[in-house]
């Protein structure tokens, strides 16, 4: 009788305006708040699970069921890192929340559709909060929003070849996550087969990890946005000395990596984010080893993986123009030896012809690096992001994937990335969508009227993806294109600029170009197995 009463209450609630909204999830009592700039409910900072203090840089536990109510009002937890906004060592290791956004109008009767945030940052920072990642514009078109908080860093991706260690625990805090999201998001008036997993750059390449692993599928559509697991950055070898020389940074003298990974789990999380950050060591997904009763996420290497879980899921991927934009114009690589750094990062080169392959169908013989910046750019873009996007697409189409490919184009007053450095150049650069999707909060400038169209566009083409698996499911004012999904004949994208344009192809010449490069030097791809 007590559950009825409880139901009853929480149907009214749902039903109306609530100042105090009350859910009773399968882990307890939780209290929300009513959001003051749209018709929402917030329940901040969920924990979903637990960092093991002996372990730290090992699998996550249960979180206790709440024994009284939570009172979801906090979305301020940040797990160790820099943080990129003010340059100090920060976060703490109770960090694994999540955050839910739902509109006034879900109920039981009328289960909204789930849309979860995984956000990117090279899988080194990153944090779940409205500072960055507003809900607003995306709520209002009656999808329920989770951001979620997963470790990074050392703690994320020590990848040691051991059971307590064995890697990916951040993919790992993602999948802990979903499993939660799962369980409990029908009690928020959530559909939980409903749900889209969605990310940028990192965490686009973390929904591609999902998208690939043998784990259950805990979702029914995928958005990437910038990156895949086939961009070079995306994954890296196992170090198993990596704690020894983080230690040796600490003043803890061991050759022996068990000692010294016990050596720090107890020293203050700070202090390992400072030596890291000192090591230049690579913390990042890897492919793990197997041991029994340990569960593995990245069983072998992307470039040799099958996608099974892309047959017939509708996938929502693309990139910027102009990914590595604002690198270049802030003075980051812009010399000729951007050809052997970004190479070298995917191939196992022997000699330079291949290189100068390279180099010469992108600047000729131009050695002036200010007449070719434009073409440096594009190199960048296309090896970083733009070309692995594209070969990925064709990977998700062999596996009868239902591919919708986009190019955000628009250069406007609320680019992230270049708003935030003070970039004037014309294009978008790599993450400068975010905020046409999310409520930045360090952005207080009201929206001009064509960064608003912008974000009406942006919300309601992925909104409706959400919802039909397809994201022009009607022609209308302020959607005039269809946007037809790739095929293995046609190739193609919707171009995200000033207006919408379906178009084919995009940067044609270098694609095929890079195409036939790879394939002639395929065996020479790091992780790659015949």
């Amino acid at each position: 009788m007590k559950f009825v009463i409880l139901q009853l209450c929480l149907t009214v609630a749902w039903a109306a305006p609530r100042l105090d909204p009350l859910v009773d999830s399968k882990r307890g009592l939780i209290r929300g708040l009513q959001a003051t700039d749209g018709d929402y409910a917030m329940f901040l900072g969920i924990p979903y699970a637990m960092v093991n203090y002996t372990n730290p840089f090992g699998p996550s536990l249960p979180y206790p069921n709440f024994e009284e109510t939570f009172e979801a009002i906090d979305d301020t937890a940040i797990c160790p890192q820099i943080n990129e906004f003010n340059n100090q060592i920060t976060g703490s290791l109770d960090c694994l929340h999540l955050n839910l956004y739902v509109p006034n109008t879900a109920t039981s009767l009328n289960r909204l559709p789930v849309l979860v945030w995984i956000y990117g940052g090279g899988f080194q920072i990153g944090f779940s909060g409205r500072y960055v990642y507003g809900p607003k514009y995306l709520v209002r078109n009656d999808v329920i929003l989770v951001t979620v908080n997963y470790r990074v860093g050392p703690y994320g991706f020590m990848c040691l070849d051991t059971p307590d260690v064995s890697g990916n625990q951040g993919l790992k805090d993602q999948l802990t996550a979903l499993r939660w999201i799962k369980e409990n998001i029908s009690a928020f008036g959530g559909d939980a087969n409903k749900v889209t997993i969605f990310g940028e750059s990192a965490g686009a390449a973390s929904v591609d990890f999902h998208l690939i692993s043998e784990q259950e599928k805990l979702f029914d559509k995928v958005i990437m946005q910038s990156g895949t697991t086939l961009g070079p950055w995306a994954i890296v070898e196992s170090n198993p000395n990596a704690p020894i020389i983080l230690a040796d940074k600490l003043g803890f003298d061991t050759e022996d990596s068990n000692e010294a990974i016990n050596f720090l789990a107890s020293v203050d999380p700070k202090l390992v984010i400072a030596v890291a950050l000192e090591s230049n060591l690579n913390f990042m997904p890897c492919v793990e080893e197997e041991f029994d009763g340990v569960e593995r996420f990245v069983t072998e290497h992307p470039i040799n993986s099958g996608i099974p879980k892309a047959k017939d899921i509708p996938i929502l991927t693309g990139y910027n123009n102009r990914e590595m934009l604002v690198g270049a114009s802030i003075g980051e690589s812009t010399d000729l030896d951007v050809f052997e750094k970004y190479l070298t990062m995917s191939f196992n080169f022997d000699d330079d012809e291949m290189m100068t392959l390279v180099k010469q169908f992108y600047i000729g013989d131009e050695t002036n690096v200010g007449d070719v910046k434009d073409n440096l750019i594009d190199f960048q873009s296309d090896i970083m992001f733009n070309h692995p996007v594209h070969r990925s697409v064709q990977k998700y189409l062999e596996n009868s994937g239902n591919v919708y490919h986009y190019i955000f184009s628009y250069s406007g007053d609320r680019n992230f990335v270049k708003w935030r450095l003070n970039v004037t150049e014309d294009g978008a650069g790599h993450a400068d969508e975010i905020s046409y999707l999310f409520d930045v909060s360090i952005i207080q400038e009201t929206p001009t009227e064509e960064d608003q169209t912008t974000i009406d566009r942006m919300t309601k083409l992925w909104t409706n993806f959400v919802k039909y698996g397809n994201p022009t499911p009607d022609i209308t004012e302020l959607l005039p294109v269809q946007w037809t999904p790739v095929t293995k004949e046609v190739l193609t994208y919707l171009d995200i600029d000033n207006e919408l344009t379906l178009k084919r192809r995009p940067f044609h010449d270098r694609m095929a170009f890079l195409d036939l490069f790879y394939s002639m030097n395929k065996h020479l791809l790091k992780g790659y197995k015949d």
